[in-house]
């Protein structure tokens, strides 16, 4: 499981022009799902993100969403597996799809929902919109496999 982070001001989620979700101070999470994942994946990647020390306080990272009371955005994004090791267009191969890849989707935002009280989302396997406006900025890229 990989999910790009990123620190916002604010985030939100168009579908066909029309908002989905829209969240302001916190994060922004596109996750990406991969044919080894499993719940173990999902409970990792979950409690690191909420827990991740990325909020600053006196000019240094030290605080977590939970710290500050931030909002969470999370959008399904299976081109986080996209290889474009060889050739010019992306092998998608490794990402999960269909129902296999939406339930361990929800799986994560039920868990960090338990955590966060209300969590928002994009609507999984649709054409969105997404806009982000990052905080500083600051993305970090996070895997379950750590694979890097």
């Amino acid at each position: 499981m990989r999910a790009v982070v990123q620190r916002v001001k604010s985030s939100k989620v168009e579908i066909n022009g029309e908002l989905r979700s829209e969240i302001g101070f916190g994060l922004n999470v596109l996750l990406g799902i991969c044919q080894e994942d499993n719940e173990e994946d999902v409970k990792f990647l979950a409690d690191k993100i909420l827990n991740l020390r990325i909020f600053e306080e006196d000019g240094k990272m030290t605080k977590s969403l939970l710290d500050v009371g931030g909002e969470m955005l999370i959008v399904s994004q299976f081109t986080l597996y996209g290889d474009c090791r060889k050739g010019r267009r992306p092998n998608f191969m490794r990402a999960l799809g269909g129902e296999g890849a939406q339930i361990l989707y929800l799986e994560f935002v039920k868990q960090c929902s338990e955590v966060l009280g209300e969590v928002k989302t994009g609507d999984f396997g649709e054409d969105m919109q997404v806009f982000i406006q990052n905080d500083g900025p600051v993305t970090l890229i996070l895997e379950s496999k750590k694979d890097f």
